[in-house]
């Protein structure tokens, strides 16, 4: 899946697989003024996200009763699901009846969903918001803070009772923990990186909106902790919907369906119901779990938006990014660097492994990086092909590099390999001296990192026994060829 990276040059969302949805690009450029220099830099993640005042635990079944009971009194129509605690998730939605594959459930009306167009309890504010062209995802993450800070006031209270306080998704973790425990994984850089875009975006908002309207935006309410809450909110929550002109939006009761690799159904408006459903692609009988695809996500990017990792070899689209890099010793270093860039890439990029096999935009990468300087004609070539811009749009094939490619690919996957083994090998009873509860979650962050580099690494295993293979095969068949050419050459003598 690909990654988030919202610039805070360029004040931009790039494209993200939304949850409960199709695959499709989910955001949008943030703010339309011109920008500011941003004042965060990765100093900001060292500091955990403090609890916000709203929201509840994330297992509490009360506060997803009252929310049922308010959605049913708002217009939502009798269901065929119920909340209850579940195994898969902290809460789900359980079958109550029988429900057929094929069948429609939900029926969310409009009027019960969260979207940019939403009325604001304090108007003021939203006017401010509008006027100011913020887009959706900036403005949604405001209007949440906003009406959860009117508590009672809200019309909305009763679905922000029931959001989590403080998820377990990465945004939540701190630098030392994700230094700690992610120290293996490319899920690290994308953590990082993502808790500086959302600081990044709120810095901007500060600086443009917030602080000239104080009174309407005071900081104890509209602050760091509160925007992190938000924007976790939005990755974990915010789908987006095609039959409604592609609008994202938050679907409550919706967002209580909890994700299965093994169903493709997502949400969408159905305009014969005018409500939000999704339709099943299988049965359910009473008592279970009913789930929906949050997309075709990794493990990785799963704990990076939704705080979990599904069971090792349990997610077909699971994957890990492998990194190559040019070798700047390389006396073709400079040729093949400006090759890259004519194509945006870097000296070093990474392509996501998984268990059936690798894109062939790594093997023309890696082409690249191993060809000699006598191949110094196809280092363009190489580089489009890496890019998937190559004019012709077929796999390129070297094959008088071919081993020497397999090879560079091998030693780089087992020195991935060896640092997920030290990881894990080298995890120790390291529980610093704080409260049970703050324990409690260090061990579950443990685990769910673990959980993580143990699929990981398994992909990388079957990646490293394919290449093994290969270059075994590749290697057995040249020593056979040469001893039948040194037997025809004894005939000869």
């Amino acid at each position: 899946m690909s990654d988030l990276s919202l610039s805070l040059r360029t004040s931009f969302f790039s494209k993200t697989p939304p949850l409960h949805a199709t695959s499709r690009s989910l955001f949008a450029p943030l703010l339309s003024f011109s920008r500011v220099a941003p004042c965060c830099s990765l100093a900001t993640t060292q500091r955990a996200a403090r609890p916000v005042p709203w929201g509840c635990e994330i297992e509490s079944l009360e506060s997803a009763s009252d929310l049922q009971k308010w959605l049913s009194d708002s217009g939502l129509p009798p269901q065929k699901m119920g909340i209850q605690r579940v195994e898969v998730g902290e809460r789900g939605l359980v079958a109550l009846k029988n429900i057929r594959k094929g069948e429609k459930l939900l029926f969310v009306p409009p009027s019960l969903v969260i979207t940019s167009d939403s009325d604001w309890t304090r108007p003021e504010v939203g006017d401010v918001m509008r006027r100011n062209s913020v887009p959706d995802w900036p403005l949604l993450a405001t209007y949440l803070i906003s009406e959860a800070s009117l508590d009672t006031a809200s019309r909305w209270k009763n679905y922000i009772s029931a959001l989590p306080r403080q998820p377990y998704s990465l945004l939540y973790w701190t630098r030392s923990e994700l230094d700690a425990f992610l120290v293996a994984s490319p899920i690290r850089d994308r953590a990082i990186q993502r808790i500086t875009d959302v600081t990044g975006t709120y810095n901007d908002m500060q600086a443009r909106i917030f602080s000239k309207h104080p009174d309407l935006f005071p900081e104890k309410i509209y602050n760091m902790e509160t925007f992190m809450w938000s924007f976790g909110i939005l990755f974990s929550r915010l789908v987006r919907l095609p039959s409604m002109d592609e609008k994202v939006a938050l679907v409550p009761w919706a967002d209580m369906l909890n994700h299965s690799s093994e169903v493709e159904t997502f949400l969408d408006y159905d305009k014969s119901s005018q409500g939000i459903v999704f339709t099943t692609d299988r049965s359910y009988q009473p008592g279970e779990q009913v789930f929906i695809s949050y997309g075709k996500k990794s493990n990785g990017e799963l704990l990076l938006s939704y705080g979990f990792v599904p069971k090792e070899g349990s997610n077909p689209n699971d994957s890990v990014e492998l990194a190559l890099s040019l070798n700047k010793s390389d006396k073709c270093y400079k040729e093949k660097l400006e090759a890259l860039r004519k194509y945006n890439l870097s000296e070093s990029e990474r392509f996501p492994l998984q268990v059936k096999g690798w894109p062939v935009e790594m093997m023309a990468y890696a082409y690249l990086v191993v060809s000699p300087p006598s191949m110094s004609q196809s280092f363009g070539e190489m580089a489009a092909a890496a890019s998937n811009k190559n004019s012709s749009k077929t796999r390129i094939s070297y094959p008088e590099i071919e081993e020497e490619t397999l090879q560079f690919i091998l030693d780089s996957c087992e020195s991935s390999i060896s640092k997920y083994t030290k990881y894990i090998k080298g995890q120790g009873d390291d529980l610093v001296s704080v409260s049970a509860k703050q324990a409690n979650r260090r061990l579950l962050l443990k685990q769910l990192a673990r959980d993580l580099c143990t699929s990981e690494r398994r992909i990388l295993y079957r990646t490293q026994y394919i290449l093994r293979r290969r270059l075994r095969d590749m290697r057995s068949g040249e020593l056979r060829a040469l001893t039948l050419f040194n037997g025809l050459r004894k005939l000869f003598k």
